[in-house]
């Protein structure tokens, strides 16, 4: 059994910081489970271009107000309940409005292993 809290995670090496963003990775690839598990703050008045080449991502909002915008696509609003599933390697603009950070909770597989940042491109790496 695993057991960790957002607090320890928090105080460790498991928080990334962008300038745009910042993730608690609490569940990585080493923890053998398929997938991971983050609780991500996009912080307000941001817009973060991203493009999981080598990833699908689910997302649920758990504060705050934004909105994804597809490439090509749709622009969709984000609201607290609100559940986003990049299935197809969706390339977006995530935005955070200017009130408030969103507060999300994300899942990736397969799992990354916990430095990841965006490249240029907006994506992270494979990690074999």
């Amino acid at each position: 059994m695993i057991v960790r809290t957002l607090k320890d995670c928090q105080n460790s090496e498991r928080r990334v910081v962008s300038e745009n963003w910042e993730s608690v990775r609490m569940l990585l690839r080493d923890d053998n489970m398929g997938f991971s598990f983050h609780i991500t703050t996009i912080y307000a008045d941001t817009e973060t271009h991203i493009h999981y080449q080598n990833h699908l991502e689910s997302v649920y909002c758990m504060s705050g107000e934004g909105e994804i915008e597809v490439v090509g696509g749709e622009t969709y609003p984000i609201k607290p309940g609100t559940l986003y599933i990049l299935d197809k390697h969706d390339e977006h603009y995530l935005r955070a409005y200017k009130d408030a950070p969103m507060e999300m909770a994300c899942v990736f597989n397969p799992p990354i292993t916990g430095a990841e940042v965006h490249d240029e491109n907006g994506v992270y790496p494979l990690v074999d």
